[in-house]
């Protein structure tokens, strides 16, 4: 699976040539039971309907009866419709295909919307209207959707888009094409809790987002920032290993700003413990 991660508003430019081929689908779609397609044949106007196509992929038209459509494309059976008609009925076909309803391969919008589940895309719809016939997002959507998509050949990619690019900021870059099977998730936020305790200006448990980075500089700023008591050069990270037994590493505030020492990453339900400087 091709993981596309956020790039950006000004990288997204370079991105865009990239969109449209995401699964394969641009003109592709393969008709199947259930869909709705609208025919049109200018020359013969008993032929300009729309049919429900049937279980085995046909729809039934006057004059021919049961028309194979399944498994082709729009195209695919517009020009198969023309050599149709042309050998036995009229001596031109001008024929169009359109699929109105992509009933076959719904779209399924999941988490944090009003009603999730799957959605019969009809014509061609972008990501904000899916997720607005799925309700709308609720109050605890995440701060990333995925949206995942499969081609043909049965690979799979997903792009991941930042909710607050397309809904806050209204950017328009990220209200990408939706396509038949697509998937839509809105994982729903996650808090998590890091305790800062000892010498620092708010003392207790702070609350993140589960996609907020964390790390000791981003915990201490929450905090308000050390005490001019605090001991910069040795703070305690003490957390709970996988097998259960407490870990413990040590960190210099000096050196981590100055850029001397990375900036450690913590994890949900680290400790970190500031002490009192004697000197």
């Amino acid at each position: 699976m091709r993981r596309l991660p956020f790039l950006g508003t000004v990288m997204l430019l370079f991105l865009l040539p990239v969109l449209p081929a995401l699964g394969q689908q641009t003109g592709e779609y393969r008709i199947g039971p259930k869909d709705l397609v609208e025919i049109k044949v200018f020359e013969v106007p008993d032929l300009n309907l729309e049919r429900r196509v049937n279980e085995n992929g046909d729809v039934a038209l006057p004059l021919l009866g049961d028309f194979k459509v399944g498994g082709s494309t729009a195209g695919e059976a517009a020009a198969r419709l023309e050599a149709m008609l042309t050998a036995k009925y009229v001596n031109r076909a001008s024929v169009s295909v359109i699929v109105k309803d992509f009933a076959n391969k719904p779209v399924s919008v999941l988490g944090a919307v009003t009603r999730p589940g799957a959605l019969n895309i009809s014509g061609r719809w972008d990501l904000l209207q899916a997720i607005s016939a799925a309700g709308g997002v609720t109050d605890r959507a995440g701060r990333k959707l995925y949206i995942l998509r499969r081609a043909e050949n049965g690979l799979s990619d997903q792009l991941e888009i930042d909710t607050a690019e397309l809904f806050q900021r209204s950017s328009p870059w990220w209200n990408v094409p939706i396509w038949p099977s697509d998937v839509v998730n809105i994982p729903t936020r996650v808090i998590v809790k890091i305790f800062c305790l000892g010498e620092v200006r708010q003392s207790g448990a702070l609350e993140f987002d589960g996609d907020d980075r964390l790390s000791l500089l981003t915990v201490i700023a929450r905090a308000g920032g050390l005490t001019d008591r605090a001991a910069r050069s040795n703070i305690r990270v003490k957390r709970r290993g996988p097998d259960g037994k407490d870990q413990e590493f040590n960190a210099d505030y000096r050196r981590i700003v100055s850029g001397k020492d990375g900036d450690p990453e913590l994890k949900p339900d680290d400790v970190v413990i500031v002490k009192e400087s004697f000197f």
